[in-house]
């Protein structure tokens, strides 16, 4: 369906792809794994056409292929779902699904396409529907219908079970392989590597823009593929026995915390109430559009609640904003690693100083220390493996998985009393992953708080101490993690128990 032969491609000061060459025959699910920075966007940017190969050939059905844009792309057969979804929330279903169409048919025509092709891969759609008010999983049923309707030959995904629930996961592979029998070949690039081994035929793994091996999935482990995308022996996270710090009152306490979102189409916040002790990890999991944000600007101060309604080590601290909460000992890394949590067009150092000045002393009688402020943005990129070609580049130039080490790196390195992170590992390789769960583990030794809401479970599994679901703004009593099932937990996720647990 689809061979690479030698293809390379260049930016200034980094070699994004270096003589990659692989194949895919048709209705193979093929996987494409790499560390961050390893080259996987860029190669399946020139395969989408958003990107012009240096040098090398690609062939598509027999015949050469080198598209000019997506379109040209698109119009051979070739269909991509991007990690982060291009819809507008405004409008319907259908006028989402004829923005992505080169001549789309009349709307009444085009809503029983919709209906039609939905029900037959088993993802169901309401034309009529609003985006805003579809859950996470609705939103990529969207994406996905809008390729299926142009009749793929090449389906890519780039990490397309982020933001799914494991019930979700389950239908997506279902359709994955009913288009699969169909002849249709799928690219599929994604870091939770026990999918890739469920669902994929062969593997081609990349490091730092070389081809360094292939696999077939099923026939090795998890971690013998973690090994090999980064070239060395994995090293589990470790976490010391729990100690009682002795506290008369927890670190955090959040009592009745109710606040209307800000945010267009979000979700309002509804009786929010739990404690988190010194040294103690509270992991909150919900699929994606539920409140998390909201519960994060609540917390790290953006969102201003009433007084009592946040609570540190017995001061209360709702109406205060993010410096005050931050002399207190807060850090917050939000979801949104590019434009909230790092401005995209200033430098790493910049970015340093946004939240790391008041914590690290940044400032000298009202002017910027830049000496100490670029020490600080050198040592994260030193202490966090961020790749960069230094901390003078923009923080858009970094790939999403270096930008999340960075970002994480800054909260956490400025001896934090009570931490914040929303999606903490999303989007970074196994290596990556393991160094930000084990720096979050070593942050709660040392006796910090800390509140890691996320979507991966295994993550919350692996690190939290207390567990709680967050469901279209309310959040169940948080449980001892030790006896949870993952489907146990995928069942609270998608609305099940929450009344339950609410009153338990």
């Amino acid at each position: 369906m689809l061979r690479i032969e030698g293809v390379t491609k260049a930016y200034p000061g980094v070699v994004a792809n270096s003589d990659v060459s692989f194949s895919i025959a048709p209705g193979e699910v093929h996987a494409l794994l790499g560390e961050n920075g390893a080259g996987k966007s860029t190669l399946v940017k020139m395969i989408y056409g958003l990107v012009k190969p240096d040098s090398g050939s690609m062939r598509f059905r027999g015949a050469t292929y080198a598209p000019a844009q997506p379109s040209a792309a698109r119009a051979l057969g070739v269909a991509m779902v991007f990690q982060h979804f291009s819809l507008f929330e405004a409008l319907n279903v259908a006028e989402n699904v004829a923005l992505g169409m080169e001549n789309p048919p009349p709307m009444a025509e085009l809503a029983s396409r919709i209906r039609q092709v939905s029900e037959e891969y088993g993802l169901p759609l309401d034309p009529g529907r609003m985006v805003g008010d579809l859950s996470a999983g609705e939103r990529q049923r969207v994406e996905i219908v809008r390729c299926l309707l142009q009749d793929p030959k090449l389906l890519i995904m780039d990490e397309p079970t982020s933001v799914l629930t494991p019930q979700e996961v389950g239908i997506l592979f279902r359709t994955l392989r009913q288009l699969s029998a169909e002849g249709t070949a799928i690219l599929y690039i994604s870091h939770k590597l026990e999918e890739i081994r469920a669902l994929c035929d062969g593997a081609t793994i990349l490091r730092r823009g070389k081809v360094v091996g292939t696999c077939t999935p099923r026939e090795v482990s998890a971690r013998e593929m973690a090994e090999m995308m980064v070239g060395q022996t994995l090293t589990p996270p470790e976490r010391a026995p729990r100690r009682d710090w002795g506290d008369a009152v927890p670190a955090l306490q959040v009592k009745a915390l109710s606040v209307a979102s800000p945010i267009p189409f979000g979700t309002s916040l509804k009786e929010i109430g739990f404690d988190v002790g010194r040294g103690e990890i509270l992991g909150i999991a919900g699929v994606a559009g539920n409140g998390q944000d909201e519960l994060l600007l609540a917390l790290s101060g953006e969102l201003r609640t009433a007084p009592g309604m946040v609570v540190a080590a017995g001061v209360p601290l709702g109406a205060a904003g993010p410096n005050e909460r931050r002399r207190a000992g807060f850090v917050a890394a939000p979801e949104d690693r590019l434009g909230h949590a790092a401005a995209p067009d200033m430098s790493l150092v910049e970015n340093a100083f946004l939240s790391g000045a008041i914590r690290k002393r940044l400032t000298r009688k009202g002017f910027i220390d830049r000496a100490a402020t670029r020490a600080f943005a050198e040592q994260i990129v030193k202490d966090y493996d961020v790749r960069t070609p230094g901390t003078w580049v923009a923080a858009r130039a970094l790939s999403g998985g270096n930008l999340q080490k960075f970002v994480v790196g800054r909260e956490l390195s400025q001896d934090p009393q009570i931490i914040l992170i929303n999606q903490p590992t999303w989007g970074v390789d196994a290596a990556a992953a393991a160094a930000i769960r084990q720096a979050i583990l070593d942050r709660a030794e040392s006796g910090a708080a800390v509140v890691v809401i996320s979507q991966d479970l295994d993550e919350l599994l692996e690190i939290a101490d207390s567990f709680a679901v967050l469901n279209e703004g309310r959040l169940t009593v948080p449980r001892p993690v030790q006896g949870l099932s993952v489907d146990e937990i995928g069942l609270m996720m998608g609305g099940a128990h929450g009344a339950e647990a609410a009153h338990a």
